[in-house]
């Protein structure tokens, strides 16, 4: 077993990358949702956002507001399928733009195992862009067991459900990708519900 922890990146004085903003437009354009956004993002002062796509690091209070807006705008199945296919279309960019091809390659040719701790070892170098001022740890064996504490895009909310599925569907894009298409990725436990971290387990056996 192998613990990992992301070390605080001098950047991260709160904020996280946009495609937490880039990719939910696109999620609510392909639903349908289009007319929605002006009002969705107005509600959250976030218009600008509209206007003027962010293409650099934004705001993790900013963005907790717009994600947690939609689960509060939206039925529960709705919000979750929206922030699931933002979650997915995140990483599909990471896939396309951020992860070099000869890497993917290799990570397809390995055993899943080692390719599920050189993955991991990747997104908690990068954890900050995701977790912004959160705690990213890992543990690694014949599973990924990733833990988010203090994450910001549930902070100060409370739910019934847990409801990090933007998580949950960018980790399970990249490790169904890169590791092994037999991958489920489950979230445990969720700061919203009261628990102490955003856990989510990784297996492909």
């Amino acid at each position: 077993m192998r613990t990992l922890t992301a070390q605080r990146h001098d950047d991260a004085a709160g904020v996280v990358g946009p495609n937490a903003v880039l990719q939910l437009q696109a999620a609510m354009r392909a639903a349908g949702f289009g007319e929605q956004l002006e009002p969705l993002f107005a509600d959250v002062d976030a218009l600008d956002w509209l206007v003027d796509p962010p293409s650099v690091m934004v705001d993790e209070r900013r963005v907790a507001r717009l994600h947690q807006r939609v689960r509060s705008a939206f039925p529960p199945a709705r919000a979750r399928a929206l922030l699931t296919d933002a979650g997915l279309r995140t990483a599909d960019y990471l896939l396309a733009v951020r992860i070099p091809r000869p890497a993917q390659a290799l990570l397809k040719l390995l055993p899943p195992r080692i390719a599920a701790v050189l993955l991991t070892q990747a997104i908690r170098k990068n954890a900050w862009t995701f977790a912004g001022t959160g705690v990213f740890t890992a543990v690694v064996g014949g599973s990924v067991e990733i833990a988010i504490r203090g994450n910001p895009f549930c902070a100060g909310e409370q739910a019934q459900t847990k409801v990090c599925c933007w998580h949950q569907a960018v980790f399970a894009r990249l490790y169904t990708t890169l590791v092994s298409p037999k991958v489920r990725v489950s979230e445990l436990a969720c700061e919203a519900m009261g628990n102490d971290g955003c856990r989510f387990s990784v297996r492909w056996r």
